[in-house]
């Protein structure tokens, strides 16, 4: 039995049908089980990190569990919901872990880099098995714009001159069931990408053109950005560490070369993400 965490998200869900596609026994982990949407043969199970007592009963009897959570930089003084979640495997004796983390992982010292150093460490001490994926940015992020797309053809967005080398999460979800359900990626890191390094005004550019809509960028300036993390709860020194990723650091748009090579293939395009999920934005 494998456990998918956040089941329902960008990643989880496209990780649970394709396991669910392979034959693969899945229990999939939500805050909602009775709401999930999930594929025929996806068994839902109540799970919450920020809530530990409910996990063992996720975890009872599962070999292998694919890690993700969604709990904000700084939201506490360490990744409390990757700390359970770990403890929770460990206890069930799990063997395989599969973490979901971010490009560069712990690298460096700020309090992002602190943070998902701690997150890493505790998944690597708790099963003989693991692999670590961290992608960039994510082709879905584009999701964030339907509700403006809604009432027009603008769209505000910050950073919109920044390039990334965006990743689907569709391309990660079939790198995280080979790690999943193959030895081939014991002790692994991963540091994944998509195939092209595009600003979000590209990105939008080409959304319009499969839309068949001129969509245009509102720009953001830096501190009406800065603001709107502080207002989201965003601690200072986590806000000043995302400004300094940001605006004085251009790591995320490489083009690396990992997931053609584990998926034997080319990642796919922003334009081919765009075109899966029109509909979201129609």
């Amino acid at each position: 039995m494998i456990l998918v965490t956040g089941a329902t998200g960008h990643v989880g869900s496209e990780l649970v049908r394709r396991l669910v596609a392979s034959g693969v026994p899945v229990r999939a982990m939500t805050r909602r089980p009775d709401e999930a949407r999930l594929p025929a043969g996806a068994r839902p199970v109540y799970g919450d990190a920020g809530d530990p007592a409910s996990l063992p009963a996720a975890f009872a009897g599962v070999s292998a569990a694919f890690l993700m959570s969604a709990q904000p930089v700084g939201a506490a003084p360490a990744p409390t919901h990757d700390l359970a979640l770990a403890e929770a495997a460990r206890q069930a004796g799990v063997r395989r872990l599969v973490k979901l983390s971010v490009l560069d992982g712990g690298a460096g010292s700020d309090p992002i880099a602190r943070w998902h150093a701690a997150a890493e460490a505790a998944v690597i001490a708790t099963a003989p098995v693991w692999t670590l994926l961290r992608p960039g940015r994510f082709m879905s992020n584009a999701l964030q714009w339907a509700g403006q797309l809604s009432a027009g053809d603008e769209v505000a967005i910050p950073f919109a001159d920044r390039p990334a080398a965006s990743i689907d999460p569709a391309d990660l979800a079939e790198i995280a069931a080979l790690a999943l359900t193959t030895d081939e990626h014991t002790g692994t890191t991963y540091e994944l990408s998509g195939p092209e390094a595009l600003t979000p005004t590209q990105e939008l550019a080409l959304l319009g053109q499969v839309l068949g809509r001129d969509l245009r960028v509102r720009p953001v300036p830096p501190e009406a950005a800065r603001a709107g993390m502080a207002r989201y709860g965003f601690p200072p020194e986590v806000v000043d560490a995302i400004m300094h990723r940001t605006l004085d650091d251009d790591r995320g748009a490489d083009v690396l070369p990992t997931a053609a090579k584990v998926l034997g293939r080319p990642p796919r395009t922003f334009a081919q993400w765009a075109r899966t999920h029109a509909a979201a934005f129609r």
